[in-house]
C-alpha cells in the first residue's frame, strides 16, 4: 500500500515541479535577486524581516522574535528554560524533570546547541561527542518509507546511558573516536590551504558489532535562529526552485525530500536537518527528545529501546507518559520557532557589497538562495515576513567528498540539503572561537567549507579557488556579514 501511494505521490510531483520549472526558470523572466555592485537592497540588514533582533554578541542567538506580544515572549522565556533544563533519571523528587534514558547523547538541549549555537566536534580521540551524533541504518525501508535502524543499536548511535546504583545502570551503545586526515591544496594564485578529511571509528559497543551493511552519518547541532521563518515558506514556493532533472542544464538539481509527517499521518515535504527528513518543527523537536534524551512525548510516546535492550531495560521506571508534559513541550516548539535571526552586519559596505556580487556570478545563490517572503503560520508574527535566509531548502548532490552514503528517505547518499546562511558570520563569536562547519564540522573556516564543495557546487567551488585574494576576501566579507 505504501510503495503504491508514493508512487502515485512521484507522478504527481513530477507533473508539478515540472509545470512550476518553466515558470521559474525561463530566462525572459526577471530575476528577483539581482544585485547591483555598488548598492545595498532596501531593508537587506533586516535578515528576519521585523522579527529581527540588532544584536552580535555570543548571546545573539537566543533572543525572541522582535514582534512577538508580550504574552508570546513570556511564552518563549518559559519554553528557554526548558530548553536548558537538565533531566535526570526517574524515579525523582523533581518529577517535573525526570525521565532521561536509559540512553542518550546529551541531558538537555542546550548541551547540543549551547547558546542556542553549533555543536563543537571532538577535536581528539576520546574526547566526547557534544554536539555531534551518528545516524544508523541498514539497507531498506521501514514502514514509512524512511531509513531502516539498526536491529541492535536503533537509528542513532547513545554514546551516555543512565547510572543510578546497581540494579538500575545501563551500558552505553558506544562511542566514536575521530580523527583527521590533511588534505592539501593552492588556489590559483599559489596560496596553499589545507583541510580535514574526518576518519570516525566505533569503539566501545555495548551490544556487539554493528550489523552488516551497516551506513553510518555523522550530523552536527546547527544554530537554531530563524527555523519558525523557514517553517511559513509556503510549499509552492520552494518547489518554485527545484529543478531535479537540471531542465534549464546549468548544473544545478534542486530536489525535494519528501518525509512522513507522524502527527498527520501523511507524506509531507521536508524541511528541517541535515538532508530535510523532518517536516515540522514540532516534530524535530520529538525526534531530538527521544533520540538525544530518551525522552518520550505525545507524538513519540514509546521509549527508544531495540532488541535486547527491550529485555533488560523496558521495565525500568520511566518520568511519566509523556516524560515532557504537554505544556513544556508546547513552550519548548514555541521556544525554537520563534527565535530570533540576527540582523546583518556591514550590508552597505563596498566591499561587502562587491563580495555579494562574486557569490551571485559565482553561482553559490542558485542553491542559496538569498529571498523569501513568507506565508501564513500559527505564530501570526512569522507570518508575511520578508526575509533572506541564503537556502532553498532543497537536496543537493555535493558530490563524493561529502558524502555519507546513507540515503534518507528521498536523499541519496550523495545529497544534503542547503544550509540558511543567515547568521553565518557570528558562528565564531557564540561558539566562543570555534566556527566548525558543514554537517560533521570538518570545516574550520568558510572557506574551507567552500572548498568541500563538489558536484553541483563544483562551478561555485571553482570560481572560487580561481579568485585572486582580493575577490576571495570580498566573498568572504559579504559571508561574514550574514
Amino acid at each position: 500500500m505504501l510503495k503504491k501511494s508514493g508512487f502515485i505521490l512521484s507522478i504527481i510531483l513530477f507533473v508539478t515541479i515540472t509545470t512550476m520549472q518553466f515558470c521559474r526558470h525561463n530566462p525572459d523572466a526577471p530575476v528577483p535577486n539581482t544585485v547591483v555592485s555598488n548598492k545595498a537592497e532596501v531593508d537587506e540588514e533586516y535578515a528576519g524581516g521585523t522579527t529581527t533582533i540588532f544584536d552580535a554578541t555570543m548571546n545573539a542567538f537566543g533572543f525572541p522574535a522582535q514582534n512577538l506580544t508580550q504574552y508570546q515572549k513570556n511564552k518563549f522565556s518559559l519554553g528557554n528554560s526548558v530548553f536548558k533544563t537538565n533531566w535526570v533519571v526517574a524515579p525523582a523528587t523533581t518529577t517535573a524533570i525526570d525521565g532521561i534514558g536509559p540512553f542518550f547523547n546529551s541531558r538537555s538541549c542546550s548541551g547540543c546547541h549551547k547558546l542556542d549555537g553549533r555543536g563543537l566536534p571532538p577535536m581528539n580521540p576520546g574526547d566526547d561527542l557534544n554536539g555531534l551524533l551518528f545516524r544508523l541504518s541498514i539497507p531498506g525501508e521501514n514502514e514509512h518509507g524512511g531509513p531502516l535502524g539498526d536491529p541492535q543499536y536503533g537509528d542513532q548511535l547513545s554514546n551516555h546511558a543512565i547510572y543510578a546504583g546497581a540494579d538500575m545502570t545501563a551500558i552505553p551503545e558506544g562511542t566514536v573516536n575521530v580523527t583527521y586526515s590533511i588534505i592539501s591544496g593552492k588556489y590559483a594564485d599559489g596560496i596553499s590551504y589545507e583541510l580535514r578529511d574526518p576518519i570516525y571509528t566505533f569503539v566501545d559497543l555495548g551490544y556487539g558489532e554493528l550489523s552488516a551493511g551497516i551506513m553510518t552519518s555523522p550530523r552536527l547541532a546547527q544554530q537554531l535562529p530563524g527555523l519558525g521563518l523557514l517553517e511559513a515558506i509556503s510549499v509552492a514556493d520552494i518547489l518554485a526552485n527545484a529543478d531535479p532533472s537540471d531542465i534549464n542544464g546549468d548544473g544545478i538539481s534542486g530536489k525535494p525530500n519528501y518525509v512522513w509527517n507522524y502527527k498527520t499521518n501523511t507524506v509531507d515535504l521536508g524541511r528541517f536537518g541535515w538532508k530535510s527528513n523532518q517536516p515540522t518543527i514540532l516534530q524535530q523537536v520529538a525526534g531530538a527528545s527521544i533520540g538525544d534524551m530518551g525522552l518520550t512525548t505525545t507524538l513519540f510516546p514509546n521509549q527508544n529501546l531495540t532488541g535486547q535492550q527491550i529485555t533488560d531495560y523496558g521495565t525500568w521506571p520511566t518520568g511519566g507518559d509523556p516524560e515532557v508534559q504537554v505544556n513544556d513541550f508546547d513552550q519548548l516548539v514555541f521556544y525554537c520557532q520563534t527565535l530570533a535571526v540576527p540582523a546583518r552586519r556591514n550590508w552597505n559596505d563596498q566591499d561587502v557589497l562587491r563580495g555579494k556580487e562574486l557569490f551571485r556570478q559565482a553561482k553559490c545563490a542558485s542553491c542559496h538562495t538569498p529571498y523569501f517572503e513568507t506565508g501564513a503560520h500559527d505564530v501570526p508574527a512569522l507570518s508575511n515576513q520578508k526575509i533572506r535566509p541564503y537556502t532553498d531548502l532543497l537536496l543537493h548532490d555535493m558530490g563524493s567528498g561529502l558524502a555519507d552514503g546513507r540515503p534518507d528517505f528521498l536523499a541519496t547518499g550523495n545529497e544534503w540539503r542547503t544550509p540558511p546562511l543567515w547568521g553565518l558570520g557570528l558562528i565564531n563569536t557564540v561558539n566562543n572561537g570555534g566556527s566548525f562547519l558543514l554537517h560533521d564540522g570538518r570545516a574550520r573556516s568558510i572557506s574551507e567549507a567552500i572548498i568541500w564543495h563538489g558536484g553541483e557546487g563544483e562551478f561555485s567551488k571553482n570560481a572560487f579557488l580561481n579568485m585572486n585574494a582580493l575577490d576571495r576576501a570580498a566573498i568572504l566579507k559579504f559571508l561574514q556579514s550574514l
